[in-house]
């Protein structure tokens, strides 16, 4: 069962260190959000943090996703694609808002799509100033 953590590779579990927990975290995303990455099924917000990784949060309402089975499956591809994402700074607080349509999508969808997000998300945190970047 310990995997990784006994062979001494990267640590790929989702503890607490790795989730934003309480209403605040999630609040400081969504009051001081750094960058976006907007896709037709899913919205990524971020917010740079002074803790050492990335942390995530999961919004997936029964509104938008109406089965417990496919916002179970959301949930869990989604972190599973941000569990492989490469822990190197700047670290992020990152909400994650699924929207209509996304429990349509199969698994390889899904995740494809996640990690296309993921990469523009990051190079926009990375790059301070959008007039002085390339296009797209």
């Amino acid at each position: 069962m310990g995997g990784d953590a006994q062979t001494g590779g990267p640590d790929h579990r989702f503890g607490k260190a790795r989730r934003l927990l309480n209403a605040s975290d999630y609040s400081r995303v969504f009051d001081c959000a750094e960058a976006r990455a907007s896709h037709k099924h899913v919205l990524l917000l971020a917010r740079r943090n002074d803790k050492p990784g990335h942390r995530l949060g999961l919004v997936v309402a029964k509104k938008n996703v109406r089965q417990a089975v496919q916002r179970n499956r959301v949930k869990r591809l989604t972190r599973e694609v941000f569990r492989q994402v490469p822990q190197q700074g700047p670290f992020l607080d990152v909400v994650v808002l699924a929207r209509r349509g996304i429990d349509q999508l199969d698994n390889a969808q899904l995740s494809s799509m996640l990690r296309e997000q993921w990469r523009k998300l990051a190079q926009r945190v990375s790059t301070p100033n959008p007039s002085t970047s390339q296009e797209r």
